[in-house]
């Protein structure tokens, strides 16, 4: 299964248009880091990672200082965290992780894009059997020999290690985010996602068609500048990118 489930992808040759996105949002995870760890590096993992995260996007560093400086200053200018769950076409799970600073705004955006893809935005908890809260890391494999990592990663806490298209797949407890961070920093290794993420408990089979009104609906709502994630409970088949 690997990376697919988290499905905030860079969207190749849409770069140019897809810059500012990507800069909003990687500023929110610095500001936020920084609210909820402080700006040492050193002992704010998340921190780290996000920071890792504006050298690949080259995101100027004037805009980091001001987002770190915003951390400090908890000057998050009214932002909340809010999930939205809901249904795609043929009973497909979509959960929603936003942050805004107007709600309404957001759940009209949202219920927009559902409504325009056939699908429809469902009450809070609907999805609480669909999705479970895990601790997961994306490591790029580099020069870590996969049988050791693995060992390290369940001594640690995890319950699986997927080595797929050279990233490693870190998935446990909730709980264990704090023990697999401590131990990858003690193996001096950077992992290039890290966080609490929905992965689901069932998985629902749908044709390609299907599958094309559902990407649509899944770009609709990470093209909002207020959505952090989206998730769903596709089983992916390979044909669908044919």
């Amino acid at each position: 299964m690997g990376r697919k489930w988290n499905n905030i992808k860079e969207k190749k040759g849409d770069q140019d248009k897809q810059r500012s996105l990507i800069y909003t949002k990687t500023l929110r995870e610095v500001t936020k880091a920084v609210k909820n760890g402080g700006e040492e590096v050193d002992s704010n993992f998340l921190l780290r990672i996000a920071l890792e995260k504006c050298r690949k996007y080259n995101v100027p560093k004037d805009n980091v200082d001001r987002a770190i400086k915003k951390g400090l200053g908890n000057e998050d200018e009214g932002y909340e965290d809010i999930a939205y769950e809901g249904y795609g076409p043929n009973g497909v799970a979509i959960f929603v992780e936003a942050s805004t600073n107007n709600v309404t705004r957001t759940v009209a955006n949202v219920r927009n894009a559902f409504n325009k893809c056939g699908g429809s935005l469902g009450t809070t908890g609907c999805l609480q059997f669909v999705f479970e809260r895990k601790a997961v890391f994306e490591i790029p494999q580099g020069k870590i020999v996969e049988d050791d990592f693995t060992l390290d990663m369940i001594d640690a806490g995890a319950e699986d290690v997927v080595l797929e298209d050279g990233y490693f797949t870190v998935t446990g407890p909730m709980e264990s985010f704090g023990a697999i961070q401590s131990k990858l920093d003690e193996l001096k290794i950077t992992a290039e996602e890290a966080g609490l993420e929905r992965v689901p408990l069932t998985y629902k089979e749908i044709d390609k068609e299907t599958w094309k009104i559902i990407s649509k609906l899944v770009d609709m709502l990470e093209n909002d500048d207020d959505v952090n994630k989206v998730y769903h409970n596709v089983q992916y088949d390979e044909s669908f990118a044919e």
